[in-house]
């Protein structure tokens, strides 16, 4: 039964595959439009302020080439002044922005666990940097555990005698 139903759906393939090849090439070879012939070339044509008034009325804005051009220049004048307003800005905002964090340091974290949560949290610039001074301090097994709290101001000595004996 099974060679059957597949017999059957192949021949089903083939009459539905030439079906559609006969359509195909027999079948008309321009394709017909469907839209409305125009009226009048004539009545098509608008004057210069019928199309202004149309697309004003649909909600464009129409502007000479002359008057695009001067907003242009504004446009980019005023962006320059708001880049120059930025950038003043933004170096008052980063001489004054000061970082807080409180580190919990808990047992079994190394030197170079407290170097990396100090980077991440912005309070030093460098892990690795705070690891080797720690080092070359000989402090790296003196971490006492607890909870302490830092800023981005305090400096790398004030750092260290808080965290280690």
């Amino acid at each position: 039964m099974m060679t059957n139903t597949l017999r059957s759906f192949a021949s089903g393939l083939l009459i539905a595959t030439t079906t559609i090849g006969a359509v195909y090439l027999f079948g008309p070879s321009t394709a017909e439009s469907t839209a409305k012939p125009a009226e009048s070339v004539e009545k098509q044509i608008l004057s210069e302020d019928e199309m202004i008034e149309q697309l004003a009325s649909n909600g464009f804005v129409i502007h000479t080439e002359e008057e695009w051009n001067k907003q242009l220049a504004a446009a980019s004048a005023n962006k320059e002044t708001e880049e120059k307003q930025g950038e003043k800005e933004k170096k008052t905002a980063e001489e004054k922005v000061v970082y807080r964090a409180i580190l919990s340091v808990s047992m079994g974290m190394t030197s170079i666990d407290v170097g990396n949560a100090l980077e991440k949290a912005k309070i030093i610039k460098d892990g690795m940097e705070f690891y080797k001074e720690v080092e070359k301090r000989g402090l790296e097994n003196e971490l006492r555990p607890g909870t302490f709290e830092f800023e981005s101001g305090m400096s790398m000595e004030e750092i260290i005698s808080t965290i280690f004996k």
